[in-house]
């Protein structure tokens, strides 16, 4: 720290400076950490936020095969799919041909994840994470299903003869089945094709059996031929020599008539023997046709049963959706109307409350009015009634004249008879004593507030007389 004083340095800058060198490494550390290269033999998947498609999806994974590519901290991870080939040993025991023929076709398959661009998304979105066991095992499975799919479709003839023709069909199926999640198949290997009923072997000693008479009529053919080439050298032979010996040469005659007999038996026989190889080949080739043409009807049965299952599925599940999507717009049209009937309610308690509110304040209002009328009155609330009466006087005598105001007695026509009542009266006096009755005295109006009438308006009304009369006894 003195060095730095004397030089003429800043200890703040020297530190300030040092802070900043040490971020910058430490930025670069990071930065080169979060950088990662693809091997060869491996592909580099990326997930997290990796990025949208072309048609505006989110991207699962971003797959790299032989680059490399940065890391983001936090919104992004890694893994590496190894490209490593994988053996898998698929010995398929009883698979079904088209012939109804249980075969067992022992084979060895190797596969491997494709580093085909769509192929190689399939791989980062089944199997990242997967053990090598775990990838065998569902490779196995899809393998096991092409290859007895694939022998129900063919004879034995052309899986045993033919071995080009099935592994072309056995490759073709079950590499588009393997693209699917993302493997490729990289080879395949047939070791032997057998049979529990023996068939394969029948067709083996069949054709040996073909081959072997073949060759012995052949040979009979040349035995026959050089038979009768030599006895007719020996004839012209023995003819142009022993012309003059007639016995000789009729003994030589029989002779040859033996000789000839004895070979027209001989290919009798033959011609026999030709006959029932051809007769037992074409009953086994007819007995083969009408087992292809049964093994073919029952495949066709068993595809029109499956077709039919997965046309009812389909209506089921169609049915199924139905019936959900109605459930659940029901469920949604009643939580509406629940939820409108709970703002209703509320709405209305809302408008009661706020009502209840108004009336109670305008209760306590007058309330507060009614004690100060009270408290003017000096605290006596009768004396309070009768100040509100008489302040109310006026309107109330000026209501019951405007009752009658506009009543026009000159313009009132009264039809009387003449006649009187009971009590002496017409029917014009009854409707002017009534007409004034309707208007409500004064001395009631008064002894109802609780004041006086003044004697010059008329009497007020006398009280009875509370003692008690006496008795005429």
């Amino acid at each position: 720290m003195n060095l730095l004083l004397s030089a003429g340095i800043d200890p703040s800058v020297v530190m300030l400076t040092s802070v900043i060198v040490l971020i910058a490494l430490t930025t670069v550390i990071v930065i080169l950490s979060r950088y990662r290269k693809c091997p060869s033999d491996k592909i580099l998947v990326i997930y997290g936020k990796v990025g949208q498609t072309q048609d505006g999806q989110q991207r699962s994974a971003k797959c790299i095969h032989g680059g490399a590519s940065f890391i983001w901290p936090v919104i992004q991870s890694y893994e590496y799919l190894d490209l490593t080939p994988m053996s898998i040993q698929v010995d398929l025991r009883n698979a079904l041909s088209k012939q109804n023929i249980r075969v067992d076709v022992p084979s060895r398959f190797t596969v491997g994840i494709s580093t085909e661009t769509g192929v190689m998304q399939n791989a980062a979105e089944r199997l990242l994470g997967m053990k090598i066991d775990e990838i065998k095992q569902i490779a196995e499975d899809i393998i096991f299903g092409q290859m007895r799919l694939i022998i129900a479709t063919m004879d034995i003839e052309e899986i045993n003869s033919d071995r080009d023709k099935f592994l072309e069909a056995v490759s073709s199926n079950v590499e588009t089945e393997l693209k699917k999640i993302g493997l490729r198949l990289i080879n395949v290997n047939v070791t032997d094709i057998t049979d529990e009923s023996g068939y394969i072997v029948a067709l083996g000693k069949e054709a040996a059996a073909k081959a072997i008479n073949d060759a012995k009529i052949s040979v009979a053919e040349a035995e026959r031929s050089g038979a009768i080439g030599a006895a007719e050298a020996d004839r012209d032979r023995r003819v142009n020599v022993s012309r003059s010996d007639s016995e000789a040469i009729s003994g030589e005659n029989d002779a040859k008539a033996r000789v000839a007999d004895s070979d027209a038996t001989r290919r009798e026989r033959e011609a026999e023997a030709l006959k029932r190889a051809t007769a037992a080949e074409n009953i086994m080739k007819a007995k083969a046709q009408e087992e292809s043409f049964e093994a073919q009807r029952s495949a066709e049965e068993a595809r029109r049963q499956y077709e039919q299952a997965k046309l009812e599925a389909d209506v089921i599940v169609r049915t199924e959706i139905d019936k959900q999507k109605r459930e659940l717009e029901a469920e949604a049209e009643a939580e509406q109307t629940r939820r409108r009937a709970r703002g209703e309610a509320d709405a209305t308690l809302m408008r009661m409350q706020a009502e209840a509110n108004g009336a109670k304040e305008i209760l306590m209002k007058q309330a507060e009015g009614f004690a100060e009328i009270v408290k003017s009155a000096g605290g006596d609330a009768n004396a309070a009634i009768r100040l509100m009466v008489a302040d109310k006087l006026e309107e109330i005598t000026r209501i019951q004249v405007e009752a009658i105001k506009n009543l026009q007695i000159d313009k009132i026509t009264v039809w009387d008879s003449g006649a009187k009542n009971a009590d002496g009266k017409n029917t014009t006096a009854d409707f002017i004593t009534g007409l004034y009755k309707s208007i409500p005295p004064l001395n009631e109006m008064f002894d109802m507030a609780g004041m006086k009438l003044p004697e010059y308006l008329g009497e007020g009304k006398k009280e009875p007389d509370e003692t008690p009369a006496p008795s005429e006894n």
